[in-house]
């Protein structure tokens, strides 16, 4: 792997530089902004590089393979602590396999979702395994297509006061995903996220949105600058083959 470690370091330097500049262009500092690791497409091995390079964050789509991932890492010797995201679709059978491991679940998408994770979670609160609400992102469909989950902004306006009374969960800001292909829709997705946070936020002062979670491998210097705190980066990390434009 020390090639590969190589790659992945030299590409990190080169991706912190792209983020740098972007929240510079948005007047903001290289401490407003995250790099999340999208490790779902790669091993243990790649994951024990990434951590060598430098990340600290990652993101699994599916909860087998966010289990998996944690027994792997388990097993290896001398490493930091890291943390590992819940970011992809969630069935309400696959929770319990999250809950415990991801520190954050960033694809809340429904109320039957996020009741059914807060319902979960306040169980476990009453019996002591564990000491408090799970932190979770609302996913929103800012873009309005068919193929994306997420609320609608206007079902997550409806959905708010709901959605305050779920004690198991902590609702720490929004999260959506661009329509791929185009960087000027892709932004003005980022632009209508923030938006729609501002609304909210001036709507219910005492919600704590101060996580926007949105940019990818392709966009995520335009959801920088549109005010992303999180960007989700799988290829750009992982293969060193990917082309940064």
């Amino acid at each position: 792997m020390g090639g590969y470690e190589d790659q992945i370091k030299r590409r990190r330097e080169a991706i912190e530089e792209r983020v740098e500049a972007a929240l510079a262009r948005s007047g903001r500092p290289r401490d407003a902004a995250r790099i999340m690791a999208v490790s779902k497409t790669v091993g243990i091995p790649e994951v024990v590089a990434a951590i060598a390079a430098g990340y600290r964050l990652f993101g699994e789509n599916r909860p087998q393979e966010l289990v998996r991932k944690l027994e792997g890492l388990a097993r290896e010797q001398g490493l930091p602590a890291v943390r590992f995201d819940m970011i992809g679709n969630l069935q309400t059978n696959k929770i319990n396999a999250v809950l415990g491991r991801a520190s954050c679940i960033h694809s809340i998408s429904s109320l039957h979702l996020a009741k059914a994770v807060s319902s979960r979670v306040e169980r476990r609160m009453a019996s002591g395994d564990c000491g408090a609400a799970q932190d979770v992102l609302l996913e929103v469909n800012v873009s309005g297509e068919a193929s994306k989950s997420g609320f609608s902004p206007d079902e997550l306006r409806a959905s708010l006061d709901e959605l305050r009374t779920y004690r198991g969960i902590h609702v720490i800001g929004l999260m959506t995903m661009a329509p791929q292909g185009d960087k000027s829709i892709a932004r003005r997705t980022f632009a209508g996220l923030r938006e729609l946070r501002d609304e909210l936020a001036s709507r219910c002062p005492e919600l704590d949105l101060g996580e926007l979670s949105c940019g990818m491998s392709e966009d995520f210097e335009e959801a920088l600058e549109e005010g992303s705190t999180l960007v989700r980066l799988g290829r750009v990390v992982f293969d060193p083959s990917f082309e940064l434009k």
